[in-house]
């Protein structure tokens, strides 16, 4: 199993080439499912989420020519609808890795009339469940079964209804988003999520012909439409890469241009690292990171967007570490999403956590250690946290960082971390 060997002390300059988007390229390759004929995607980001996504594909019969080196896929879906009940079926082989495998669903429901997908695995950082999906199918005619492990969805042709999420849920909505496209009538989505990936997929969507208004607002209003046309389309960049690197170059006290990165959609990110002491400018090429001379305690709630990502909790933990004084840390969204403070404390972090809450007291420096990741955005704060130990630091199972980081050791070293990648 591979491990990345960090030794710390190097400051980060230069600049760093965003990848597209993770969470918006897993819904788009999903969305190529309700189009007549092939669509092609690029700045696909080169990662095993992707690379999951499209087995599944493939799976339900699509033709999928991936070019990883180009950042390039073309999907054409099957014509008719899929026959037997391995076409129509995301198995738990391939969910258990990936929870957003259960992205298809809505479009199989919408343009077949079934679909049939395990419930979905992932990280484990905490309960995530599809209720949100199955009410919205529900209300818009679909019968849903549940057993042996499986959700079985049928629906001749979906039609429109008012759908009030429990809670803003943002793979929710998108597979409501999608199934809604081709259903009969008007649907409307209260209480949307508001990310900038359920923006990008509505664009996508549009661009395929659907009739969709006010994503990004807590209210999406989705016209049917009877069929979809092919589209091509470049992935946005990640949101939560560039902070990753933001945060990189903050602890540092670096100076580093996220080549690519939209300011607009990380507004609370920079925000807490304005915070933090850290200069953020936003220039034509992307944004500009310089890390401060003494870190600012900073405190952070995780919110729905526009509220503070989740995704970037783990990272800024990291920041805090280098604060003097002490920073509060709210999790609001998982339950189950503080395992890598027992990481961070073998690194010599001071860290309690109660309940939702961690208090971080920064100032003492971190010394490297062997470390274990648990989750996809754990890894990274592992890894944050090695550039700035002393000593070296070997991150495990970096497993989890190819779900969603491209190349992370390249892109940082490329900037003067002494970073590696041990192969198994």
């Amino acid at each position: 199993m591979d491990k990345i060997v960090v030794e710390g002390g190097s400051r980060l300059a230069g600049e760093i080439k965003i990848s597209g988007a993770k969470n918006a390229a897993l819904p788009l390759l999903a969305a190529a499912l309700l189009p007549s004929g092939a669509s092609t995607f690029r700045n696909v980001p080169r990662l095993q989420d992707v690379a999951t996504m499209g087995k599944l594909l493939r799976h339900l019969g699509c033709e999928v020519d991936a070019q990883p080196a180009k950042h390039l896929c073309r999907i054409e879906p099957p014509a008719k609808p899929p026959r037997g009940k391995s076409h129509y079926e995301a198995p738990y082989q391939l969910v258990k890795t990936m929870r957003a495998s259960v992205l298809v669903l809505g479009p199989l429901v919408a343009r077949y009339g079934h679909g049939r997908v395990s419930l979905p695995g992932g990280c484990a950082i905490g309960a995530r469940p599809i209720d949100q999906h199955l009410k919205g199918l529900t209300a818009m005619g679909a019968k849903v079964t549940l057993e042996h492990g499986y959700v079985d969805v049928s629906c001749k042709r979906l039609k429109g209804a008012s759908i009030v999420c429990d809670v803003p849920t943002v793979t929710g909505c998108e597979n409501l988003m999608m199934a809604a496209a081709l259903a009969r009538g008007r649907t409307v989505i209260e209480n949307a999520a508001r990310e900038p990936e359920v923006e990008e997929l509505a664009l996508v969507l549009n661009k395929m012909g659907a009739r969709i208004s006010g994503a990004g607002t807590p209210i999406i209003t989705i016209e049917g439409v009877d069929e979809l046309q092919p589209i091509e389309h470049a992935i946005i960049p990640d949101r939560i890469e560039a902070g990753t690197f933001a945060v990189a170059a903050a602890i540092t006290r670096g100076d580093v241009l996220l080549e690519g990165a939209r300011p607009e959609h990380m507004d609370a990110i920079v925000a807490k690292l304005r915070a933090a002491g850290a200069t953020v400018t936003a220039e034509a090429g992307g944004l500009r990171v310089r890390g401060p001379a003494e870190v600012l305690p900073v405190d952070i709630t995780t919110q729905p967007h526009p509220g503070f990502p989740t995704d970037m909790q783990a990272q800024f933990m990291v920041l805090a570490t280098m604060a003097k004084g002490q920073s509060v840390i709210k999790e609001t969204i998982f339950e189950n999403r503080y395992m890598h403070v027992p990481e961070l404390g073998r690194m010599g972090a001071d860290i309690t956590v109660s309940g939702q809450v961690a208090s971080v007291r920064g100032g003492k420096k971190l010394s490297g250690a062997s470390v274990m990741a648990t989750d996809l955005r754990a890894s990274a704060s592992l890894v944050l946290a090695g550039l700035v130990a002393g000593g070296k630091t070997e991150v495990l199972r970096v497993y989890h960082l190819d779900r969603g980081y491209e190349a992370i050791e390249k892109k940082l070293r490329g900037v003067g971390a002494k970073i590696k990648r041990v192969k198994a």
